[in-house]
């Protein structure tokens, strides 16, 4: 029998989760549908309702919802509010499930390698949880332990998605949604695949790696399967808790994070998709903040094109070229574009970029509220429905999600700086081939030997012993 269906945790349990967020969304959906046509709904609640019943579940279902927040009005502001500061909070694996997952994914005598293993959950995360642990040699390690039966729990929540997209589409019709879910449904079976995490991680190390204010874990390939990644522990306070930092360190963490996010990006083409606050740490080292960058699973690889597309929109509306915009946004994967949808779209690419055009020391939001923000999408999807709607290209919705993201966080430290230049340094010297050749090179650097398929547990160990 294979281990998934061992360790399937307490199935009843976890498909009356998935029904009472079926019939949430359900609920949701129907009232929001009626709302067309006079009924009342008291938004507010119904976007707490939602969030608390899906902070409940296991699974991606929390990472749709904050993929879905990041897309400019698809959800009204009550819901994208609530479901931007989504966390988990369902019960932990139990210890004796914990034994048995370890024993499946590293064998017998799986304790042995380590000195020792904190049975207790020390973070939950969508897809799996983190345990504490010590090697023989000593050394700290964080063991990430996905969930059992995730691969059907992300068809499951893949279906849910279909249906609040549809209903999604009944209601407004400003954006068409296939490619959205396109690419979250393939990105979310990727990230089941925990050797690919690894082999991102390493990625980010090397693109980092004359960053001395960011650190990235180091995996543990030979302690590592498909289902369980071994990565080093690093110490570090939620990200949250550095708005009340002096205005100093509150800077430099502020150009930590934007390099962090966007110098592999306009240099190797690769962007961390995942921009929640809960996935960066910080801690002081030598006197200096640090940023720790966490949960590897949501990256994107994009070709130089694409980047030089996004290059091309700055310039664009640097020179007020609408030429310039329109070679933007082809590269970007937009197509057909009229005029007068090129002018709604570039209403938001203005929003996204203010902050970069101004050469002077700034804030993202000048109110550091976000309320600028929401106002610009709400205008935008009005004006896209008024024309037809639109379908954004599926490189679109990472990239979107990471502006959107890492501008929330920058916006939470209340911190001012030089955009312009930050901007420019990164894309200097910028040329497509050679971000290609870059990428290539990266990638071949950092290649992991490939794992044997997931239903023989315990091969990292025995093929590396």
């Amino acid at each position: 029998m294979d281990q998934e269906e061992n360790d399937d945790e307490a199935a009843p349990s976890r498909t009356k989760r998935y029904l009472k967020s079926a019939r949430t969304l359900s609920g949701i959906g129907g009232r929001l549908l009626g709302e067309k046509i006079g009924l009342s709904i008291d938004h507010q609640a119904y976007a707490a309702l939602l969030t608390q019943t899906l902070g409940t579940l296991k699974g991606p279902t929390l990472k749709i919802a904050q993929i879905l927040a990041t897309v400019p009005n698809m959800l009204p502001p009550d819901y994208a509010d609530a479901l931007r500061t989504l966390q988990a909070n369902a019960p932990a694996m139990g210890p004796l499930f914990v034994k048995r997952r370890m024993k499946g994914e590293l064998g017998v005598h799986w304790e042995d390698y380590f000195e020792s293993f904190c049975l207790k959950a020390s973070f939950a995360a969508s897809l799996g949880q983190v345990h504490q642990a010590t090697l023989t040699e000593g050394t700290q390690v964080a063991c990430k332990l996905q969930y059992p039966n995730m691969p059907q729990i992300v068809s499951d929540d893949l279906k849910q998605l279909a249906f609040f997209c549809g209903v999604y589409e009944k209601i407004s019709g400003g954006v068409r949604t296939t490619n959205i879910q396109t690419e979250i449904r393939d990105h979310l079976f990727e990230e089941l695949d925990y050797t690919q995490e690894a082999r991102h991680m390493s990625w980010f190390a090397r693109a980092l790696s004359d960053e001395p204010r960011t650190c990235i874990p180091t995996s543990f390939p030979h302690l590592s399967t498909h289902r369980l990644l071994t990565m080093s522990w690093l110490e570090g306070q939620p990200f949250l808790e550095s708005a009340a930092q002096p205005e100093e360190v509150r800077e430099l963490l502020g150009q930590s994070l934007f390099r962090a996010w966007y110098k592999p990006f306009y240099r190797y083409g690769i962007l961390h998709g995942d921009p929640h606050m809960g996935n960066y740490t910080v801690r002081t080292q030598e006197g200096q903040p640090q940023l720790n960058l966490l949960d590897f699973g949501c990256v994107r690889t994009f070709p130089g094109s694409v980047v030089e597309g996004v290059i091309r929109l700055y310039q664009g509306l640097q020179s007020h070229s609408e030429e310039g915009l329109a070679e933007g946004y082809r590269l970007l994967g937009f197509e057909n574009l009229t005029k007068e949808m090129l002018e709604v779209l570039t209403l938001w690419a203005q929003f996204l970029y203010e902050p970069l055009l101004e050469n002077r020391v700034r804030a993202l939001d000048n109110d550091f509220s976000g309320e600028k923000g929401k106002a610009v999408a709400s205008k935008v999807h009005k004006l896209l429905r008024h024309k037809g709607g639109i379908e954004p290209p599926r490189t679109f919705v990472l990239l979107d999600r990471a502006a959107v993201g890492i501008g929330a966080a920058l916006i939470h430290l209340k911190v001012k700086l030089n955009w312009h230049q930050l901007f420019e340094e990164l894309i200097e010297g910028f040329e497509e081939s050679l971000l290609n050749q870059n990428q290539a090179a990266l990638m071949a650097a950092c290649e992991i030997s490939p794992n044997v398929p997931p239903s023989s547990p315990g091969h990292c160990l025995k093929g590396a012993l």
